[in-house]
């Protein structure tokens, strides 16, 4: 496992997320890919064809819990090493799994907008993180992740959802308030890791491959249904968090325990 040293907790606390090179194995990367590509091919919710879908459908192919579709995904979702790490990283004692998701932006797939995660959550925490891992070396041309480092200190915007309002309200308030923002690219192994607030987006695949990502999204284990459960967040409280009323603690056989530190 990679050790989660103070300098990478600081780095992450101050820009919202990381780059960690060579956070997983690339050999448990190969078998995931090639289950995962079976996978999406058969739970594929896309069937119109590319040039005639939404902005949100443009940018990627999403399935969700797949933890619970495979054995080899399940293995690979609920690995303790990965889920350590994401304590580690937030500062906080243990998580739990809040869902996966696989992201395939297909080639000549569009932008991601600029957007905020947790818009969709109806968690009661600040101490989420995403783990996107690449299932191959992945170049700027297939659309990596992009960051405004520093941006989940903010709040402005946080209520609006994956879309091209976002993508203009977010281009013109990065420019506004002068955030610097990454420009990662990733090898095989790399992972990004960032926080539910920090603002991010995706450019469109240019290449004729596949970009391949599995997503692992992490909660604190003391996180809790908010109160009042936006709209929005109605959806995700359905299909992640099932049968927790507001104010509970999220604890179901959705939500596992995958790390408790001592």
């Amino acid at each position: 496992m990679i050790d989660i040293s103070l300098k990478m907790q600081q780095q992450y606390r101050r820009d919202g997320y990381i780059r960690i090179p060579n956070g997983v194995d690339v050999k448990s990367l190969g078998e995931l890919a090639v289950e995962l590509r079976d996978l999406m091919a058969a739970l594929n919710p896309n069937k119109t064809p590319l040039e005639l879908r939404s902005t949100y459908k443009k940018a990627f192919t999403q399935v969700t819990n797949l933890w619970q579709k495979s054995e080899i995904v399940r293995n690979f979702v609920l690995r303790k090493d990965l889920a350590e790490m994401a304590a580690k990283i937030m500062g906080v004692s243990g998580v739990r799994l809040y869902h996966d998701q696989a992201l395939f932006k297909e080639a000549g797939g569009g932008a991601t907008p600029w957007h905020v995660d947790q818009v969709y959550w109806p968690l009661d925490t600040p101490n989420t993180c995403t783990f996107w891992i690449p299932l191959q070396t992945t170049p700027s041309e297939m659309g990596t992740l992009t960051f405004a480092k520093g941006s989940h200190l903010h709040s402005e915007g946080r209520e609006m959802v994956i879309s091209d309002a976002s993508e203009t309200f977010f281009s013109q308030y990065i420019k506004d308030t002068g955030f610097d923002v990454s420009s990662d690219e990733f090898e095989l192994g790399d992972i990004s890791i960032h926080a539910g607030w920090t603002v991010h987006h995706a450019g469109p695949n240019i290449t004729h491959q596949v970009r391949e990502v599995m997503t692992i999204i992490y909660m604190a284990d003391d996180t809790h249904l908010v109160k009042s459960p936006s709209k929005t967040q109605l959806v995700d409280r359905d299909a992640f968090t099932p049968d927790i009323s507001p104010g509970e603690l999220i604890d179901t056989p959705l939500n596992p325990a995958l790390f408790k530190g001592d």
